[in-house]
């Protein structure tokens, strides 16, 4: 059968601003609320200490109480459309299934080992929307399916790596990819959907069971990791926070044409 024209918006337009996680997301929803760890309840234990960090990156406008990064001086506007969303899934489907790779084939004894099927995992949803994205059935949007680009690709090797060589760096990246979609990841689908899927509401903002539950428990298996840690292993894991918003923002970015 013939393929459904795509649904589009308008060409992408320039990407929205900040290479951090939340400033791109703030631009996305153009709330200054919600973003990355925004809507995150306070932590206890050493995520405390990595939210407190995180939050540091942020501008005063997305954190008025807790950030300190300087705010891009323009916002770009920007268009969404199904063709820069389904990139956008792709290779958010590449960065998720890397993290639940690495957790999956972890040998026993390792400390990813308490991170398999947490109920947090993303990559079998975002197979599901890919699908429907690509499908000429039904209501599909028959789209044809990008290769995975360059900015899932390079920040999915990066992740392998650390899974392998740097645990505490790569928990980092686990942490702020799994729970600032929780928050402000949602809300840019939420506009997404009303603005280019007819509020159609995507598999990948869809969870099993109860999310808070999934969520508290990922908390206490980080803090209790982050126990045996060395104080050099819990700097690490801190100082990593600006490079992952840095991927992460570049990752969003896709959702702009960039």
């Amino acid at each position: 059968p013939p393929r459904r024209a795509a649904r589009r918006v308008a060409p992408c337009a320039s990407a929205p601003a900040g290479g951090s996680t939340t400033s791109t997301e703030e631009a996305g929803t153009r709330k200054g609320k919600g973003h990355g760890h925004g809507m995150m309840k306070k932590e206890d234990g050493f995520l405390g200490e990595l939210r407190s960090y995180a939050m540091k990156l942020h501008t005063r406008e997305q954190a008025p109480k807790e950030g300190q990064a300087e705010a891009p001086k323009e916002q770009p506007k920007w268009e969404p459309t199904t063709e820069c969303y389904l990139q956008y899934l792709v290779d958010s489907k590449c960065v998720y299934d890397t993290l639940e790779k690495a957790v999956a084939e972890a040998e026993e004894g390792s400390a990813l080992v308490a991170f398999k099927a947490t109920g947090l995992e993303r990559g079998e949803a975002l197979a599901r929307d890919i699908a429907w994205f690509t499908s000429a059935e039904g209501d599909g949007l028959g789209l044809e399916a990008p290769a995975v680009s360059e900015v899932g690709s390079s920040y999915a090797a990066t992740l392998a790596g650390m899974a392998r060589d740097n645990v505490p760096a790569f928990m980092c990246h686990y942490y702020n990819t799994y729970f600032a979609h929780t928050a402000g990841g949602r809300m840019i689908g939420k506009q997404l959907s009303d603005a280019i899927l007819d509020k159609k509401k995507l598999e990948f903002y869809k969870w099993d069971g109860v999310l808070k539950e999934h969520m508290d428990g990922v908390r206490k298996e980080i803090n209790d990791m982050a126990e045996k840690w060395t104080q050099e292993e819990k700097q690490a894991c801190l100082e990593e926070t600006g490079p992952c918003f840095k991927e992460a923002g570049k990752v969003l970015r896709l959702l702009a044409g960039q």
